[in-house]
């Protein structure tokens, strides 16, 4: 029996998902380990404690979003017997197709087997009735796409960005290492901890390349439910030709996250489907700042000559007003350049040809990583909000909704 089919009965009793029913999946048994490097956030020790399937034992504090094509809510709650604070995505099983009940199933079955500290994991799943509750630990700033939309309407500062993307490249190298396609890396699937830790989620889309324990060239089929990812998703997949694709498809998608969270716009977003396709497909080589795939807005970007500039070619100058927030950490100039070294980056991502775009690995060794000082726990902290303060107020038990939830476009939390 497979692992959700328990999930599709109504009113089955709380189960907790084990990986020891997993033997029929197609996950590589023997996975790359973390690199030795890797600091373990502090939620690694609440792990140890919160791994209740109790439903009582979880207090739904408030919504904070909605995922997985809007059928999933995310919410803050509060595990009650430690106090911990933490993320339930509760998606209600009967009404997901056998597409969608699958791909839940691939992202519970993963959860299991990564262990990375840029990978979001998952303490705890289990069901009540029809519904599917997944734990995770609670991300204090969300995800880079709620940070854009709430402080940096017009772009992060390159110092930013830098610190973003290489805890998202760290985390799809090891994706990559095991033989997995990630097919979503953009800005919503990026999240920030409290304490300053990136992760990567949105592991639902995710694709192995490992098949009957053989590892493929490439990969032939389209991802489900890929029609808002579109603009992200590299010129190979969307042709759809015998040549298939790679983790190279995913590097693609690094670039066009760079251009999302430099500008605060998402590449191609209102352009139409077909001309985004045709110019993805057959237009030439676009600069990642261009104005003409970005939704159109009070900002222009124009090629210019930067006093900070070390003469190895242009920058680029946004010019913008001042943001208006409650941090002075976040009060920029007028003005902002971006270097050589992130359009270097940037244009080597975007590369019509997949192969020449570099791995994820040697992408981390990219000069534009290697001006990174060096890490310390709390230093992406400098560069963004005070952490957001979280009131907790007393609230009734969980009990099952008579109803679906209601149709809202807006998610900022993509999981």
């Amino acid at each position: 029996m497979s692992l959700l089919d328990c999930f599709c009965t109504s009113r089955t009793q709380v189960e907790s998902l084990r990986p020891e029913k997993q033997s029929e999946t197609s996950i590589p048994q023997h996975l790359v380990d973390e690199p030795p490097f890797s600091r373990l956030p502090s939620s690694t020790r609440a792990k140890d404690v919160v791994c209740s399937t109790n439903v009582s034992h979880y207090e739904l504090q408030v919504e904070i979003g909605r995922g997985f094509d809007n059928l999933t809510s995310v919410h803050l709650a509060r595990h009650t017997p430690t106090g911990t604070l933490v993320t339930i995505k509760i998606t209600n099983l009967e009404n997901c197709t056998d597409e969608r009940l699958k791909a839940l199933q691939k992202a519970v079955i993963l959860s299991h087997f990564f262990r990375h500290s840029n990978i979001t994991s998952y303490w705890t799943v289990f069901t009540v009735g029809s519904w599917l509750w997944v734990i995770s630990p609670f991300m204090a700033y969300g995800s880079a796409s709620q940070l854009l939309k709430t402080y940096f309407p017009e772009g992060m500062s390159e110092t930013l960005i830098r610190n973003i993307l290489f805890g998202a490249v760290r985390g799809l190298s090891y994706l990559h290492q095991n033989g997995c396609i990630h097919r979503s890396v953009k800005a919503s699937h990026i999240l920030i901890s409290g304490d300053g830790l990136v992760t990567l989620s949105g592991l639902s889309h995710l694709h192995s390349l490992v098949k009957h324990g053989q590892r493929h060239r490439a990969v032939f089929d389209f991802p489900q439910f890929s029609t808002s990812v579109q603009p992200w998703l590299s010129p190979e997949l969307l042709r759809q030709d015998l040549h298939g694709y790679n983790v190279k498809s995913d590097i693609y998608s690094v670039g066009i996250t760079a251009c999302e969270l430099a500008s605060g716009k998402v590449p191609f977003q209102d352009m139409h489907r077909t001309q985004m396709l045709l110019q993805k497909l057959k237009g030439p080589p676009y600069s990642p700042l261009d104005v003409s795939i970005f939704p159109q807005s009070e900002s222009r970007m124009k090629n210019s000559r930067s006093g900070g500039d070390s003469g190895i070619g242009e920058s680029v100058l946004v010019s913008s007003g001042t943001r208006t927030v409650n941090s002075d950490r976040l009060q920029t100039p007028s003005s902002k350049t971006f270097s050589p070294a992130f359009f270097s980056l940037v244009k080597l991502c975007l590369q019509q040809d997949p192969e020449k775009r570099p791995s994820a690995s040697s992408l981390l060794s990219h000069v534009f990583f290697r001006q990174m000082k060096e890490e310390t726990q709390d230093s992406i902290l400098t560069l963004l909000p005070p952490k957001p303060s979280v009131a907790l107020s007393p609230v009734s038990p969980w009990t099952e909704p008579e109803c679906d939830f209601p149709d809202e476009k807006d998610s900022n939390w993509e999981f």
